[in-house]
């Protein structure tokens, strides 16, 4: 009995294109700027909790609370006891409100990034049409706009309230703009910093606390050293030992150009002369933290 083989058919011929529905987008194609504007945007919400869960929205609006209270009391005694003055500068607020900010960056800077580096999602947002000078300076712009608003929120409130109080308008105006610029030179600093640190590790937690350390170490060792330069009638020195933290830093710039009074030990603070050297260290800084953010993601997105 013979049996009969199936012919095999040519390769061609059993190739299929079928229509599965999907359509084209004809729409217009935003590109860069509308990426990057998205990209800043969204960081910035999420550096408040803004369209994240109820417990990430906890810290920080609970910070952004409690920069701001100190202010709203110092306007109500203002206002209640008739001074003629507020209780103090605009350009000293932040320095002493500084455990508060401190507090922020190390707990949004890693929030920023940690996370991309984490699920390793970076070479997506490098994919089209972002690039990495794209992403470094939106998230950077985020979180130094972030910081400002923190900062700039109890100035505000001070201004106010002086205002309120009948104040003398020209007096409190000049003070509110020097205090601006502080806090602006404040948010660009910390911010750059911030970011670095946490952009080493993917972990938050260790980000937190490699921030926190930074930041507070280096503050309490250049104090000490003033305060014991300051014992050794080694006033000279004062100065430039405040140039190595970031605090003391932004602390030596305002004294010098913003009319503040210093924090350092006997209220010296540097003359013009050294206050340009304050100036250009703190540009430098945040110079070098974008330029060391610019080369990490450079790596990552590879």
């Amino acid at each position: 009995m013979a049996v009969e083989h199936p012919v095999a058919s040519p390769p061609g011929d059993q190739t299929r294109i079928h229509n599965i529905g999907y359509r084209t987008y004809d729409g217009p194609r935003l590109g860069r700027a509308y990426a990057r504007r998205s990209l800043y945007s969204q960081s910035l919400r999420g550096a408040y909790g803004l369209g994240r869960s109820v417990k990430s929205k906890v810290l920080p609006m609970l910070l952004f609370v409690v920069m701001c209270v100190p202010a709203a009391i110092m306007v109500a005694v203002a206002v209640a006891t008739k001074a003629n003055d507020l209780p103090v500068e605009y350009t000293r607020y932040a320095i002493i409100m500084q455990a508060v900010i401190s507090l922020y960056v190390a707990s949004q800077a890693p929030q920023s990034v940690s996370r991309d580096l984490r699920f390793k999602t970076v070479p997506l947002y490098f994919s089209r049409p972002i690039e990495t000078a794209d992403y470094v300076r939106a998230k950077y712009a985020a979180l130094a706009s972030a910081m400002f608003i923190l900062t700039a929120a109890p100035l505000l409130v001070l201004y106010v309230g002086a205002l309120l109080a009948k104040l003398d308008f020209a007096d409190q105006t000049k003070g509110f703009a020097q205090g601006l610029v502080s806090v602006a030179l404040l948010s660009l600093l910390f911010a750059g910093l911030g970011l670095v640190i946490a952009a080493v590790t993917p972990r938050r937690g260790f980000g937190i606390a490699a921030v926190i350390a930074v930041l507070t170490i280096s503050y309490g060792a250049v104090s000490t050293l003033q305060a014991i330069a300051e014992v050794q009638n080694s006033t000279g020195s004062i100065a430039w030992i405040g140039l190595f933290s970031p605090i003391t830093l932004i602390d030596g710039v305002q004294s010098a150009f913003l009319g503040a009074t210093s924090a350092f030990p006997g209220g010296v603070g540097p003359t013009n002369g050294e206050g340009v050297v304050y100036v250009l260290v703190a540009l430098g800084l945040i110079a070098a933290c974008y330029g060391l953010l610019m080369r990490r993601y450079r790596k990552v997105g590879l």
